[in-house]
């Protein structure tokens, strides 16, 4: 009876063991993507990326994607994504309306809005746009617009149309085939056109530098998975099939990212061009 009772036991913490097991590894956590791109590109990038951080933690991934910013924006405030790769400012609404908390971002880079025309408009200068129509991804894109519209008000005095576009592949586009003077991108997604339509677009301004976008987290997700997926992020910038994953994203070095790195965006006076969704 004894030695039953012994199997018995041994059996039971078997089980324990292999069902808890399964259960971490069934555990699925969705992301969500600011949809700077068309969702197959996006796809690509990151179905990689997160492949890799299944692996290194044991849960899964799943990606949710969003038609549109202001889709994007929707969801993140309602707290729709586990963990979500944002620009800086969705960052300051998300912990603010939703908690959500920074775990990594590229450390060895800054993010700056670019202003395109196309190369044969003649137009050299922001001030020469004064009553023009001018392109951007979405009311809410940092860089591309809310910083774009701040200091093309605040340092030049210029007042244009703004049209919103969807996306940073439909600026570009916009611009050169001359359905508006110029457009609002950032350096990252020109640099992911092709060759030919970045030979055919020049930059006429950038924005003040701030820190780039994080991959945040909900705060409901338990801490101890925060940091086994923070600790997966940093472990594949430490290889260099993992450093050339995140390039594509693009992270040139990641790193810890922390509220205090994205402060200073509350003092821009930003929130006079943010579109509430």
């Amino acid at each position: 009876m004894r030695r039953l009772s012994v199997l018995l036991f041994v059996f039971c913490c078997i089980c324990f063991h292999s069902i808890s097991h399964a259960g971490q590894s069934e555990q699925v956590f969705t992301v969500g993507i600011v949809p700077q791109f068309e969702a197959r590109k996006l796809h690509s990038i990151w179905r990689p990326i997160l492949d890799q951080v299944e692996t290194r933690t044991g849960y899964q991934f799943r990606l949710i994607g969003s038609q549109t910013i202001p889709d994007f924006e929707i969801e993140f405030i309602q707290g729709k994504f586990d963990f979500a790769y944002m620009n800086p400012y969705h960052l300051v609404i998300a912990n603010q309306k939703a908690g959500y908390i920074p775990l990594v971002r590229d450390v060895g880079r800054e993010l700056f809005g670019i202003l395109v025309v196309a190369k044969n408009s003649g137009i050299n200068d922001p001030t020469e746009l004064n009553g023009k129509t001018v392109v951007f991804p979405a009311p809410n894109a940092l860089g591309a617009s809310l910083q774009m519209r701040q200091e093309l008000h605040d340092k030049f005095g210029v007042t244009v149309k703004p049209k919103y576009v969807k996306t940073h592949d439909s600026v570009y586009l916009n611009v050169l085939i001359g359905a508006a003077a110029a457009g609002g991108g950032v350096q990252k997604t020109l640099q992911s056109q092709k060759q030919k339509y970045q030979n055919n677009l020049k930059i006429i301004h950038t924005t003040t530098r701030v820190p780039p976008h994080p991959f945040a987290v909900l705060p409901g997700v338990p801490l101890e998975i925060q940091q086994r997926v923070q600790e997966a992020f940093l472990s594949l910038g430490k290889e260099e099939a993992g450093r050339i994953l995140l390039e594509k994203v693009p992270i040139k070095k990641i790193g810890v990212a922390s509220l205090d790195d994205y402060t200073p965006l509350l003092h821009m006076g930003l929130e006079r061009y943010y579109k509430q969704p």
